[in-house]
């Protein structure tokens, strides 16, 4: 059986396929996958169409509830402002996250939103789960554009 950022990879490398920037996440609870999804902010037209948005979205529609208390969030890059303040507001118990983004994250990087004062919920954090493997990919992605 795949481990769960396995399964992120794998949604990673589907929003690839798609011509998106390889981020993928999965959101489990009680070991079983809720929600999975890419980026999809090309084919949606959508900025906010983050892996993470659309699996926390999927999730609470899946729970049918807006709190994911009981849920680990599995992600391929470090968490965005944006992902990391929807992590918050749905209450995820854990964040797992691949590589680091020093440009765009918000969890150990940048605004390092969940240290902010004014954060609610702060999840527990793990970064670098098969980092190696996230952060290729993305380089792959970006290197094959340039």
């Amino acid at each position: 059986m795949p481990s769960f950022m396995e399964l992120a990879l794998n949604e990673a490398r589907k929003a690839q396929s798609l011509g998106e920037v390889p981020i993928g996440c999965v959101i489990v609870r009680d070991g079983a996958v809720i929600a999975a999804a890419g980026n999809r902010t090309l084919a949606d037209r959508d900025p906010t169409a983050h892996a993470e948005m659309l699996a926390i979205r999927a999730a609470a529609q899946a729970l049918g509830s807006e709190r994911l208390t009981e849920c680990e969030l599995h992600v391929t890059l470090e968490p965005c402002a944006m992902c990391a303040a929807a992590i918050s507001f749905a209450r995820i118990r854990r964040l797992y996250y691949g590589a680091p983004d020093p440009k765009g994250g918000a969890v150990d990087s940048g605004v390092r939103f969940f240290s902010s004062p004014t954060c609610h919920h702060r999840p527990e954090v793990y970064g670098g789960i098969s980092e190696a493997a996230s952060a290729t990919l993305l380089r792959e992605f970006f290197a094959a554009r340039r």
